[in-house]
């Protein structure tokens, strides 16, 4: 009977330190082990796996051609109202007046090509004497500036670097409203900033931002020193270059507004080949035809511009228009509104003869004017 239990003994001991190890290192390999182990699934760990609703692909493939852009410029110190006293400039002269300080503010820009070309806003470097641009690769360079068109608030600037990630310009007559839109800039001068939204609204016009408008709006948030950077599709190329946002608080209220890349690129190529965009011009005030003043000038149409001024001596003061005319065609293209009438005189060139359909005193009539160069827009410094 001894023997017996001395056989007993020893193998629960050894059939306990079995369970024991078992419980330690394959605790799953026991019967009652459940619930605790949940099978689930992972996706690849491969990076260039394929991420759901993800613009990761399209943000790498812009990030690195939007660039800071830091300007700064001298502005005159406040003048010591005492030096309008004869009696004190006598005895202190000039000692009293504060010297001049230096204003800085921040944009961002688009390296549109690997020559150093930069596009970016004309509002952003306006006035300023010194430029310099950071890269997303940490390099810096300072920036000339090639040409700017306060019409279009287009700038082109130059830097003397190497290997320069220029972006891709994507068709932005194909793009539509309800297309992803993502905005690259420096908001706020945090640092390089990705931002989604989509596009809100296509040709905006008389906001009253440029003389010519025809913004893509997005709702892609655009905050200040977002102004100059890029307006990407989902596939990472450059449909726009943000400008202006309308906001009451200097914030992203989601109404921004971008130039499209088209008419940027156009301008650019202007600047760099001539030194500035040649528009034509015939020097007349212009009002939109509501159906009030259809009604008042007993106009069988709602469409066209009454010619509310002229300039005199003007192109078109030469060629006999008259306050009080309604224009309606401009060499046999129908004018329908002032921006309608903006856009097709400024793409006509100065020196060619135009064909100007009026209406005036109910009587149709066909004038020949002289297209002349539209006057460049005074700088406020």
């Amino acid at each position: 009977m001894r023997r017996l239990w001395l056989i007993f003994a020893q193998s629960a001991t050894i059939g306990l330190a079995v369970l024991f190890v078992i419980a330690s290192l394959k605790p799953e390999f026991l019967p009652w082990h459940g619930g605790t182990v949940v099978t689930v699934r992972e996706a690849p760990s491969d990076a260039a796996a394929q991420k759901s609703g993800s613009f990761s692909t399209a943000a790498k493939k812009a990030m690195p051609s939007v660039v800071n852009i830091f300007t700064s410029k001298e502005v005159p110190a406040p003048r010591n109202p005492f030096m309008d006293d004869p009696l004190f400039r006598r005895f202190f002269g000039e000692r009293f007046n504060a010297e001049p300080q230096r204003a800085a503010s921040l944009g961002s820009g688009v390296i549109v090509s690997p020559d150093g070309y930069i596009l970016t806003n004309h509002h952003v470097v306006e006035a300023a004497d010194e430029i310099e641009v950071a890269l997303a690769d940490g390099r810096k360079s300072s920036a000339r500036i090639v040409g700017t068109d306060p019409d279009t608030d287009i700038a082109v600037l130059k830097i003397e670097l190497k290997n320069l990630p220029a972006a891709t310009f994507g068709h932005a007559e194909q793009v539509q409203v309800g297309d992803v839109a993502l905005a690259i800039g420096n908001p706020f001068g945090v640092g390089q900033t990705v931002t989604m939204g989509i596009v809100s609204a296509l040709g905006r016009s008389h906001l009253g931002i440029n003389t010519f408008e025809n913004f893509i709006q997005t709702d892609a948030a655009i905050n200040p020193g977002n102004s100059g950077g890029a307006l990407v599709d989902a596939a990472g190329n450059l449909i726009g270059i943000s400008s202006a946002i309308y906001s009451r608080s200097g914030g992203s209220l989601g109404i921004g507004f971008a130039i499209p890349a088209s008419l940027a690129k156009q301008v650019m190529e202007q600047i760099i080949r001539d030194g500035s965009v040649v528009r034509g011009w015939i020097g007349v005030e212009v009002q939109d035809v509501t159906p009030e003043l259809a009604e008042s000038f007993k106009l069988d149409r709602s469409k066209g511009v009454i010619i509310a001024g002229v300039l005199r001596g003007g192109p078109a003061d030469r060629g006999g228009i008259k306050p009080g005319d309604m224009l309606v065609e401009i060499n046999g293209k129908p004018v329908n509104d002032s921006t309608e009438m903006l856009n097709q005189i400024s793409g006509l060139a100065p020196g060619k003869v135009a064909a100007l359909k009026i209406l005036r005193n109910q009587t149709e009539t066909q004038l020949q004017v002289s297209i002349g160069k539209r006057p460049e827009m005074r700088q406020n410094n």
